[in-house]
Parts: structure tokens; sequence; C-alpha cells
């Protein structure tokens, strides 16, 4: 059944508040894909249990369910995207670097410079920091724990998400909990971020969206840029952007403690030089 057939065999069981979010996805179908369970309220002019109420009431079990059927439904794009108009097919290196750039261009200018030293800080003066992230935010994690080992920071970041629960729940005050997500409203990751938070720790969320339930939750929020649809989970342009932010947060850390970086650069990497040809 196609989502407008759909939504209007529902729409007169629908209470008046889901039948504003009905509106806007037969009005605004190709916008939506792009925006965050909260950001769909908003616009709609109501909560987020309501956008959850209308999408299990047309029979998904969740807003990322719904998206993903959305998304499949719509026709593909006829217009490039700014800076690509006029581009022979075959020009993919081309496209793929603009939007690369245009990512980097845009994580800088989304970027909050008091939120960022807020984080260099908290990560500066933390006892522990632990990294929560899965899928493909999940490798970001990983490739944090690598960055910040080689500055001689003791962070740690594990895909096994008991281990994730584990290690939630024996966090505490004076302890970070770094959350990586795209979305802003994966599960694990949240529930592992409010365990850490009940505990004591402090919360720095990086996320696409400004108003996601990550958002909430977290003390500091880092954006990251390069949206990215249903269909195009995992997509490079969104992890340039994570691993940008992360980079920063080292700069910032390497800034203010120079010395001790430098020397432990240096130890981390003569740690590994003998494994190398």
């Amino acid at each position: 059944m196609e989502m407008n057939d759909r939504i209007n065999t529902y729409y007169p069981s629908m209470t008046k508040s889901e039948q504003k979010v009905a509106r806007c996805v037969l009005e605004h179908p190709d916008n939506l894909i792009y925006l965050s369970v909260t950001e769909l309220a908003d616009f709609a002019g109501t909560g987020e249990t309501t956008v959850m109420r209308f999408c299990r009431k047309i029979g998904f079990k969740g807003y990322q369910d719904f998206k993903l059927v959305l998304a499949q439904g719509l026709p593909k794009r006829q217009v490039a995207q700014d800076g690509e108009q006029g581009a022979e097919e075959g020009d993919y290196a081309d496209h793929l670097y603009a939007s690369m750039v245009g990512v980097l261009h845009s994580s800088l200018g989304m970027l909050d410079r008091e939120q960022l030293q807020q984080a260099v800080d908290a990560l500066d003066q933390a006892r522990y920091v632990q990294f929560f992230g899965v899928g493909s935010s999940g490798i970001t994690a990983l490739d944090a724990k690598n960055r910040f080992l080689r500055i001689g920071r003791r962070v740690e970041a594990n895909s096994d998400s008991h281990i994730q629960s584990m290690m939630a729940v024996t966090m505490g005050a004076g302890d970070v909990a770094f959350g990586i997500s795209v979305s802003g409203s994966t599960l694990d990751t949240n529930d592992m971020l409010m365990k850490a938070k009940q505990n004591g720790a402090k919360v720095i969320a990086m996320t696409n969206y400004a108003k996601s339930p990550i958002a909430s939750i977290a003390d500091i929020v880092l954006l990251t840029a390069g949206k990215e649809s249903p269909l195009e989970g995992g997509s490079v342009g969104a992890k340039i952007s994570q691993l940008f932010i992360i980079d920063l947060l080292c700069q910032g850390l390497e800034h203010l403690n120079g010395e001790e970086s430098k020397k432990m650069k240096e130890l981390t990497a003569r740690a590994v030089i003998d494994r190398i040809y």
C-alpha cells in the first residue's frame, strides 16, 4: 500500500494531533526523511509521543521504520544537489569530492565553539571517558579511542552492547560518557547515556540533530553535518563530520597539555614502530 493511501485510510480514526502529523507527511514527504522525531514533532506542532502513535497507528513499529518505507517510496531526485548542476554521468569522483568538502564546510559552520571548549575541558578533567555508539557510530567510537590513546588519554570504547551496559552503570561523578549517534534516536546509545548520567557522569553527545532524544540527555552537544536518509545509513559524509569533531577535541586537549601530549605521541608511536616494516 502506498504511503499516501495508508495515511488516508487511517486518517478519520486519528486524533486531531495525529492528523497534524499526517498532513505534514502528505504535504512534505521528501523533507521529512531528514528530520529527527523531535524535529517532526516541532514541525507538526505536536509532541514526540504523538509522532510515535501516528507511526504505530498506520502500521509501523516506530519512527525509523516509518522513515525507511517513506524514503523507499520517494521518486529518485531529478535535481542535483548544490554545486553538482550540469555534471555528466561518470563524474561521480567530482560529485563525491564536492560532497565531502561541503560536509566539512557545513561542519565548521555548525560548530559551537563554546560547546566545543566545554567538551574539551570536561574530557581534560575526566577521571574516565567511555565512548558509546553502535553500528557505524560504534566504529567512530573505536576511531575516537585510537585517536585519544595516541595522546595518552585513558579512554574506552566497546562494540558489545552488554559490555557497554555494564560500563555505563559503573560510571560516576568525574567520568564522561560520550555518545555518538547520527540520528540522535539510537535506543541502545541513549539508554547507555541515561544510565551513566543517573550515576553522576557528565554526558557529551555528538549528533546531526540539535533537536533529538540524545540532545535532551546530554550536558554538552556537538553537532555534525552530512545528514543522511534512512537508505544512506553509514554514509562517508556523516563519518567524515564525526571524525572532524573528534580531531578537534584531540587538538583542544593537545593545546591544553602541549608537552605531555607530545611525549605521549612519541611513546605510543614507538610502541608500535617495530610492528611496521
